[in-house]
This record gives C-alpha cells, structure tokens and sequence, in this order.
C-alpha cells in the first residue's frame, strides 16, 4: 500500500466531559465544529442541580468505566454544566431540548413531540405509477453476480469487496471473483444469528474481522485472512439468542431475543474488543421484529409499534427516548426500514401488508403511509436518491420517491424464493469505485446489483436527448374492436344501419396510415359441439395464410379489402399487412402502400387462455412492427366471461403482457433506439407504442341489473364507471398490468348485451347487466405525447349482443440518424463518467456518518485515494 497511512477512527465522545480534564489532540484526527445536543440559549436553566435530576429510563449501565477517548464527530460532546432539566411526563422533547441530537434546530423547528404519534396518519391510496417502470435486470458490470451459500443462511454483511454470511457455517467470500476466503463451521448446536463486520483501527483496516453472534448468546470474532476465531466470548448474552449486531461509528451494539441491549465501546485502539465485557447494557421491549440506528438512535419495532432509544457509552443520558409508541393503526406489522440519504429528515418503514411508513426524525410525527405493493416488504434499502424494496414474492423494486404518488423506476424478479434482505454497501463507492447492493434470498443465493442503475441511466439519458438524433412525424391510426358474435359479412346486410356500418367508419376515418380491426367470436363459440370439434381435431399441416383460414375469416378478410378499395381509394392504396386468427380472434392489419416501405421486422404470436391454457377460445392475437425506428404494437383480446369473474381477466391480462412472446432484438444498440423499459422486445410492454382492443369483458360491480339499465337511461355514466371493474382496478390494484396503459374518458353508453337486433340490454332469462366490455387502451413508453387518440366512440350495429367501439390515434414515429445518434452517446457516456465520479456524495457519507471522520479528513482522504 502506497500513501499515508489513514487517520485512526476517532471515537464517540463522552456525553459528559469534565471541564477540569483537557482533550488530547495530538494524535487525534482535525477536529470538527462541536454540534451541542441541547440549546444553549437558555443558560438559566443549565447547572449542576440538574445532574441529579436526569435520569435514564429502562437502562442496567455496567459497573464498567466507560473509555476515555473522546470521538470527535458522532454524537456531539455536552459540557457537564449543560445537563437538561428532566422531561415532563407527557411532553417528551420540550422546545429547550432539541428532539434529536443528530444537528441543534432553530427555534421555530423544535416542538413538542406528542406522547404518541397520530395512529391516522393520511394514507396515499394511489399505488406507485408504473407506466415507465424499467425490467431490465441492474446487474453490476464488474466482478460476480451471484454467489451461492450452499447452506442455509439468512443474514449476511458486506464491506467492499466482502461479503460474509453466517448460519450452520460462517462464511466470507470476494465480490470480485467470488472466490471463498473463509469458511468456519460452528460447533453442534450452535448457529451464526447475527453478523457485522468490525471497525477497523482506520479505514483501510475496515472488513478485516467479523463478529458473530449466536443462538447460545455467545460472541466471536474471526479475522478472515487467518480464518480462525481470535476471541470469543461466552455467554456475552446469557443464554439467550443474539438476533442483531448494529454498528455505529467505532461501536458495536448488540441485541438479544429477550431485550438486552449491550454496547461495546472503543478500547485503547479505537475499535470494540470481546476481550472485556459490554461498555453499557439497556433493556429493550421483547418481541423485536425490525430495530435500526438512525443517527446517533435506535429505532426499535415490535408488531405495529416503533419505539425510539438512545444507547450512549456513559449511560447518563436518557435511554427511552418517547414515553409511548409510535403507530399506525392503518398498516400491518412493521418489518422493514431504512433511511434515505437524499432525504435525512426522514425514516421509512416497509410493513407486512405492503404499505411504507414515513417519519419525521425532527418531531417524530407520521408523515403519511404509501401503498406500495399488496405484498410484504421483507427488507428496504435507501440507495442514493431511491429506495429498493424486497419482497416476499422474490421480486426486488426501485421507487422514486419525489412525486405523489412514487413512480415504481425498476421491478425484476431477484430471486426464485422471498428475498431475505437487501443491503446497500457504503463502503463500495471508496473502496471499489462503485455502489453495490447485495441481495440474499431464501433460496441461499447472493447477488450483487448495480446501484446507480448504469444502464438505466444511459437508456434514459439517449431518449431524453432523442431530438437531436431523430427526426419525427406524425401518422394517422384507426383501430376498431367489435364482438361480432358469429356474425358474417352477409349478416351486414339485413338492417340499413347495419350495411353502412363499415363505409361510414371508413369516410369519417380522416385516411389513417394504419388500419386495424380486431375481432372477436367470429365462430360461435356458444356452439359446444364445434367448439369440441376445433379443441380435438388435429390440426391441419402447414401450409400457406389462404389454406389455414377458415372461410369466416376469409370472408372477412376480403369483405373488409374490398370496402377499403371502394370508400377509401381517393386517400391512397392500402395493403394488407397482416391476418391472424385465433378460433374466435381475428386481427387483420392494412397499411398504406406508402407506408409499406418503412415496416420492418413484423412478427405475431398468440396466447391461449381457454381451457387453463389449452384452447384460444380466450386469449389474444399480438402482432408487432416497426415504423422507421419506433417499435408498434397491437394486442387483439377475449379475456374471461362472467360478472364474478375479474380476478381470472386479471390473471389472464398478466400472462398476455408478461410472456415472452416474440423474437428478441439482439443488438444493444437497438434495444435502447426502438424498445423501452429495459426490455429487448420479446414482451408486449417492451415496445414504444401499445394498444390493447377486445372484449375485455369487465363488468360493473355492486350493483342491480335495474339500476344499471336505469342509470344509463338517465345517462347517469359517471355512478357506473365508478364501479367498472377495469377502472377499479386500475386504482386499487398495484399488481393489475392495465394500470401502464390509458384510456380516453368513457362517455358513451355501456356496450353489452344486447338483445340482437334490438337496443334493448338483455331481456333473456339470464339478465345479464350492462357493461363496457369492449374498450381501446394505449400505452407510450417512450414518452407522453407520442399517442394522442382522437376520439373514442360506438357505433349502433345491431346484429350482434356487443356494440362495436373504435377509436382514431396518432402515432409519433422516429426516425434515426446514426452519425447524430453516435455523437449522442458519446456524450452520455462522457456525462456518466462524470455522475459516475460524483457519486452524489457517497464517499463523504461512507468517511462522515459511517466511519466518523470530519468533513475535512475525509475529503483529504478521498483527495488521497483519487490521486493514487
């Protein structure tokens, strides 16, 4: 090692210091300005007569003398004659003493905290917007993905390039090539329950030793080079478990199934050391679910209740910090927490039904309380400016927390089984030039994540710079969904409504580039005998598009081209695109003979959701291409029947939006021109543009047939789409995959059943309500803008039980120069390296509020390691 060797760690102060002592400053770090804990506008009040009446609450000190070492940062040295008066019983932080000791508040910031926080807190009922949520997995682009434990482990620790997990064994290994450095097995009976790695004498001596904690209460250290255990100490806990190790600063805290809290100050080489006993010991409420230090706290949760403490090595300042918990009464069991660096302010809790808490550290008052998932939040990590998010499913999330309410920036699945813990390294941005999160989940696998989301940062950056690169224009789009219910081009012709139906579509159209219908129940699938015969029957050998059509969808086909040539030909020659049919699906595509030219890499595939997944009589047609460089696509569905039946549309939607259904653009390059949301284009929700049509077949709930039919009567529409199904779940549901897509406000009447040639709802002894089946949602990917629909309307065809509804668009098609495109990302490459190099002040946090060096010692050392 080259270089200066660092500045030792410095310790935390005493809360007392007597004045008659002078401080040793010879071989300590540059001292920092004093942050007094307590107002010191207010000298009448200090004196020695308040020694005697301060008094900790709950806490057993040690007949143990605390070390003499003063810390220079931390938890700021008090002067003896600047004791407060004791609290009142029902006002915990009066406004002459500040409510947290982490940084003195003026005056008008320090109010009474209440004896217990509002247990209704304002709830955020929105879920986290989703519609520009990223897939893409953030792997790390240096050193390993994933280590496998190969036992099971459920807590770990990191620092830098180490990773160390305990459990039947403890076992440490380098992120950087993965390779084991330690593996200790425990003696029988005994498991590792608890890990930490310990201070170092300075930083660079950081992650050399570990201590352990285990179910027998005993505490050990092993040094990993030597892998062995240096010291032990038995029965540190009794005999009770050891379910956390907490550092702060040059401290370790640990803390036993039965509440016992002890605290193992510095020793005369600045680090804590087994070889003597605990510097203090506090008891803490049993029944502990999720406890974390915040500052110079410890904020302790047991079931809903959060308490908060502060643990000192001289045990003469107060221990319990509130009289009472805090709570809130609308969340479940806390399990989670963190702090977020971008706003230290605050606290966030992660809960068993899916909701984060959010608190105030000034007045510990309940800011509010996200929905964020119908999961459980099992671990939460803050991470520069967002919080990562762990779950019980295996999925691991990115929110942005700086609108209401919070985008959902990253979802993946991170692990096959629930994720146990995510923890954000600190130390990674000094000692690895990087920031890593790491990841355990209950199937005994590491994984290492990319922290400043590289690639989602350049993905975004090149689309927000996208005019520079790209030339735009506009093209017209008609879309039309429509039930048809077994009916024929033929059956057109028995009503004059019905005949012009397609001809007035057409006219009023406005000569779109892009035509698209979607079919739906072109064969009857009411018939169970031919619906048999089409699920039995094997199918037929491959042969051309005209052989494999049924003659329904041939009919269709070639009524549908000739009325284009009879009503549209003044605007221009269309082209057939494409056709795909699915039993009752029929999605058939006309282009512009213009327009022809600039498609490329088209492509279609087909779900089947009928019979479990055996028969297309549910599912949908997807068809995609490409327009110049912007990615399309078109989803045409027949999701699940019944008024009961939501949730099997909903599970139904999901497997058409998540499967991989088409080809993979290999090129990275074009992934990030002509996809969006990390994805490579073999999912729906890859592309650009997105429109869902069909007879989706969402219903309205709780409420009478009667009173439907009576509430559009009275063209009452608002009180029904207050309760359609597709809209609620929308708000309500954050897993529904339809919340990405939007929808032009509804504002003609329900579209289902009618009776047939009737506009009469359902008078058949069914009697089945009215709802709107068929609907037209858009998603923009790339940006809001990019899809304006025009209208949203039906149309009064009579031959069949649904109305059809189309609806006019333009699309925003790009087209990319490569000269002005390479010169683009160039300069975000440039522009990362500089973000890069900044990393927002995560060197300064790691030195200051983890190690505890002064802002100046800290800076000379980054200083020192930037120039090696």
């Amino acid at each position: 090692m080259t270089g200066d060797r660092p500045p030792a760690l410095p310790a935390r102060p005493l809360s007392i210091i007597e004045t008659s002592r002078g401080l040793h400053t010879a071989s300590a770090p540059p001292p920092r300005p004093l942050r007094p804990v307590l107002n010191t506008n207010y000298p009448h009040e200090t004196g020695a007569t308040n020694l005697a009446a301060q008094k900790r609450v709950a806490s057993t000190p040690t007949v143990q003398a605390p070390p003499t070492i003063p810390r220079l940062n931390g938890r700021s040295m008090t002067l003896g004659l600047d004791r407060p008066p004791p609290r009142a019983p029902n006002d915990l932080r009066t406004p002459m003493t500040p409510s947290t000791p982490i940084e003195p508040r003026p005056l008008d910031l320090q109010a009474s905290v209440p004896a217990r926080a509002d247990t209704s807190a304002p709830v955020i009922a929105a879920y986290p917007d989703t519609s520009r949520t990223n897939r893409r997995k953030p792997y790390i682009s240096k050193g390993v993905h994933e280590i496998a434990t190969l036992y099971d482990s459920r807590v770990f620790d990191v620092c830098g390039g180490l990773v160390c997990t305990t459990g039947t064994y403890t076992r440490t290994w380098s992120v950087q090539d993965g390779e084991l450095l330690m593996s200790l097995a425990m003696s029988e009976g005994m498991k590792g329950t608890a890990v930490m790695f310990r201070p170092g004498e300075n930083v660079d001596e950081e992650g050399k030793r570990v201590w352990i904690g285990t179910n027998t209460g005993e505490l050990l250290e092993a040094d990993i080079l030597t892998q062995s255990i240096m010291i032990n100490k038995p029965n540190a806990h009794g005999r009770y478990e050891i379910i956390k190790i907490y550092r702060h600063f040059n401290e370790l805290w640990t803390l036993d199934e039965s509440g016992t809290l002890h605290v193992w100050g510095p020793d005369e080489k600045g680090v804590p050391s087994l070889a003597t006993g605990p510097t203090q010991t506090f008891r803490l409420p049993r029944g502990h679910m999720f406890s974390m230090v915040v500052g110079n706290e410890l904020w302790h949760a047991t079931g809903k209740e959060i308490r908060v403490f502060l643990p000192t090595v001289d045990g003469r300042t107060q221990f319990q910090v509130l009289i009472r918990p805090l709570v809130q009464d609308t969340a479940g069991d806390v399990t989670s927490g963190t702090i977020v660096a971008s706003q230290p302010d605050r606290v966030y809790f992660g809960h068993s039904d899916g909701k984060v808490s959010v608190y105030s550290r000034k007045d510990y008052l309940c800011l509010g309380v996200m929905n964020v998932s119908q999961y459980k939040i099992n671990s939460l990590a803050g991470v520069g400016r967002y919080m990562w998010a762990g779950f019980n499913t295996g999925k691991m999330s990115v929110f942005d927390m700086e609108q209401t309410p919070w985008a959902l920036k990253k979802d993946w699945q991170a692990h096959k089984n629930p994720v146990v813990r995510v923890v954000v390294d600190r130390s990674s941005f000094y000692k690895l030039d990087r920031c890593q999160v790491v990841s355990l989940g209950a199937d005994n696998m590491l994984r290492t994540w990319d922290g400043l989301l590289q690639e989602d940062w350049l993905e975004s950056e090149m689309k927000r710079k996208d005019i520079e690169y790209c030339s735009f224009e506009k093209i017209k789009a008609l879309v039309l969904t429509w039930n048809a219910g077994a009916s024929t081009p033929h059956s057109l012709r028995y009503s004059e409504s019905d005949a012009t139906f397609i001809r007035d579509l057409l006219q009023s159209s406005d000569s779109p580039d892009i035509i698209v219908f979607g079919f739906q129940e072109l064969v009857d699938l009411e018939d169970k005998t031919a619906t048999a015969k089409r699920f039995l029957k094997p199918k037929k050998k491959e042969g051309s598009d005209q052989e494999r059509m049924s003659h329904q969808y041939r009919d269709w086909r070639n009524f549908l081209a000739q009325c284009l040539d009879d009503y549209m030909s003044s605007g221009g020659l269309y082209h057939i695109l494409h056709t795909a049919p699915l039993v009752g699906l029929f999605t058939c595509i006309f282009v512009k003979a213009d327009l022809r030219e600039r498609i490329s890499n088209l492509s279609s595939a087909e779900v089947k959701r009928g019979m479990g997944g055996l028969h297309g009589n549910k599912g949908a047609i997807v068809v995609r291409f490409m327009v110049d460089d912007t990615s399309l696509c078109f989803i045409n569905c027949h999701l699940a029947a019944g008024q009961t039946s939501a949730n099997a549309r909903h599970n139904d939607i999901a497997a058409i939006l998540e499967a991989p259904l088409l080809p993979p653009e290999r090129d990275p390059a074009a992934r990030i021109d002509s996809f969006v949301g990390g994805g490579d284009g073999s999912l729906i929700l890859d592309h650009e543009l997105c429109l869902v049509n069909g007879d989706l077949n969402y219903r309205i709930d709780t409420m009478s047939r009667d009173t439907v039919v009576a509430a559009v009567k009275a063209g009452n529409l608002a009180k029904l789409l207050e309760r359609d199904q597709l809209l609620v779940a929308r708000r309500r549901n954050p897993a529904f995959k339809l919340r990405a897509f939007e929808e032009l406000p509804i504002t003609f009447a329900p579209t289902y059943k009618y009776d047939v040639g009737t506009d009469n709802y359902d008078t058949s002894d069914k009697r089945r309500s009215p709802a709107w089946c068929d609907r037209l949602l858009y998603r923009c990917g790339s940006g809001r803008g990019r899809v304006e629909q025009v209208d949203y309307r039906r149309h009064e065809v009579r031959v069949s039980d649904h109305r059809p509804v189309s609806g006019r668009f333009r699309f925003e098609v790009k087209r990319i120069s490569a000269k002005k495109r390479a010169v683009a990302w160039m300069e975000c490459q440039q522009r990362w390296e500089d973000v890069r190099r900044d990393g927002g002040g995560e060197k300064m946090y790691y030195l200051t509020k983890i190690i505890g060096y002064d802002k100046n010692t800290a800076q000379k050392l980054i200083n020192d390691r930037a120039s090696r």
